[in-house]
């Protein structure tokens, strides 16, 4: 079968021979005759197949009818709309929509976050018929009126499983209000749930399924393989992997943002050119990197799961995972990366032993049981679970006689040996402890100043602290007790007037004179 067998115009079939592209594949083959006769779809197909010109080149045939020259943007409303979970995708299918309307009078652009919403906004002003976009930035143009998604007849949405995850429920739905009732929409993706399927029959109508392999198959052309480590030799082996295969490009995924950026600081550290890209760099650093890496300037990219989905790097020969994904169907994403097209490629995850489990969920998934590989260097870090089962050992000689060793039967023996632990005498018994001397009366106790206890206690909870006039200011001493006579000495003779508002007491500035001046006063 070929391109002119499906009808595709002579525009388009021009624009394909430029690329070299001559038979379809098994998914383009089936899909573009169901989309160009306007039915709904829901497509699954190994990633690496060719699913983004199923769905471009039969849309860019429906909407060439409409296409013009005119300047006026009124003249280019809206016509399609393709939805990507990530910024990068969504650059790359926009630029395969420039590159099969080569020859065809539509505009295109492409709107994601990240970066400044100017240029996107005069795009989008002087007019588009297929507008490419993230379901976050389009909804900031939506707020901000600066788009408009009445005329938009085609809606697809690539990678359709990640899309119509719960956390892209509510921004799907409101997108979704905002079209047109009657269109056709389009689900594509490598992988498809049960679940997801059932969700998806909420946003089509009468879907034709189209399913060209068995589903989360990976492709036969990728060796996969698996090398039991141990998490903290994974960057000793990581970098003895490039070194020893001359691996000269090459994408590796990391579980988290922070464990990429150290991967790659410490190939940086060994002497290896390589870069990273997470969703905390900007828009910028990730396509200048992502750039540099399909030009051969950076030979390793560090990379999480936001580059799993739809990027296209020509020959990718290696994918590494430095971590097994949490979810199984993102194994078949990342290691499609590499095997596109025909071609052949390697997909070799590094296994912690808390790891296997992903693993045994991921062979369950694509039905296939991954052999392992163990090196002579990384041999005692592999010595766990069913990999090491299944891998060749080395060092059987090195275990010891069966018969030496104490069986099931005998379980109290004793290790062949090893001597017996010498009995533990017996503990003195220690003497009797003689009894205490009963404590003093409290009247027989003086306290810490000499002074009875008792003294002052009941001076509105003052208990034994000395009373303020007792204390010499020159020599910072406590002083006794006054006796009666010196109190009686310092009582006025006479009676005691009582005071009254506003009268002034002769004893008050007396006694403040009797106090000696000092340096600081």
């Amino acid at each position: 079968m070929s391109f002119e067998s499906l009808g595709l115009s002579p525009e388009l079939l021009r624009a394909l021979l430029d690329m070299g592209y001559q038979d379809p594949t098994p998914i383009q083959a089936q899909a573009i005759p169901v989309v160009l006769g306007g039915r709904d779809i829901l497509a699954a197909a190994q990633t690496g197949t060719g699913k983004t010109a199923g769905f471009t080149l039969p849309i860019l045939q429906r909407i060439q009818p409409m296409a013009n020259t005119s300047p006026s943007p009124a003249r280019h409303p809206i016509r399609c709309l393709i939805l990507t979970p990530t910024r990068e995708l969504a650059v790359q299918v926009e630029e395969s929509v420039k590159a099969y309307s080569k020859y065809l009078p539509v505009r295109s652009t492409v709107i994601y976050g990240g970066v400044a919403m100017d240029p996107q906004v005069k795009a989008l002003q002087a007019g588009v018929e297929v507008l490419v976009a993230t379901p976050g930035r389009l909804l900031d143009h939506v707020n901000n009126k600066t788009v408009r998604l009445g005329t938009a007849g085609i809606l697809v949405l690539d990678e359709a499983d990640r899309m119509l995850d719960m956390g892209f429920i509510p921004d799907i739905k409101r997108i979704l209000q905002l079209l047109p009732g009657e269109r056709q929409t389009l689900l594509f993706s490598a992988t498809f749930s049960e679940e997801i399927k059932r969700l998806s029959q909420d946003f089509l109508t009468n879907p034709v399924r189209v399913e060209v392999a068995r589903r989360n198959q990976t492709a036969d052309s990728v060796e996969q393989r698996i090398y039991p480590v141990h998490d903290d030799r994974k960057g000793d082996l990581l970098v003895h992997l490039i070194r020893s295969l001359d691996i000269r490009q090459a994408i590796v995924f990391c579980g988290t943002k922070l464990g990429a950026n150290r991967v790659c600081a410490r190939l940086v550290r060994d002497g290896i050119n390589a870069a990273a890209i997470h969703s905390d760099k900007t828009q910028q650093v990730r396509q200048e990197s992502l750039n540099s890496f399909k030009a051969g300037d950076v030979h390793i990219l560090v990379a999480t799961d936001v580059a799993a989905r739809g990027l296209d790097v020509e020959q990718l020969p290696y994918v590494i995972n430095f971590d097994l994904p949490h979810v199984s169907e993102d194994y078949v994403h990342r290691i499609g990366r590499t095997g596109r097209a025909g071609a052949t490629g390697h997909a070799f995850s590094l296994v912690a032993p808390d790891e296997e489990r992903y693993l045994r969920d991921i062979e369950k998934l694509i039905k296939v049981q991954i052999p392992p590989v163990v090196l002579a260097e990384f041999q005692q870090a592999a010595s766990f679970g069913r990999t090491a089962g299944r891998a060749e050992r080395t060092d059987r000689a090195d275990r010891a006689d069966p018969a030496e060793t104490t069986g099931p039967s005998d379980p109290v023996a004793v290790r062949p040996g090893r001597p017996d632990r010498a009995e533990r005498p017996d503990r003195a018994e220690r003497p009797d402890r003689a009894d205490r001397a009963d404590r003093a009366d409290r009247a027989d106790r003086a306290d810490r100043t000499g002074r009875p206890v008792g003294d002052h206690a009941g001076s509105r909870g003052r208990g034994n602290r000395p009373r303020l006039e007792d204390i010499d200011p020159m020599a910072g001493v406590v002083l006794t007790d006054p006796s009666p006579e010196e109190l009686q000495a310092r009582r006025p003779a006479g009676p005691v007037a009582p005071l009254r508002p506003g009268r002034r007491v002769p004893e008050i500035p007396a006694l403040l004179r009797s106090f000696p001046k000092t340096s600081d006063s």
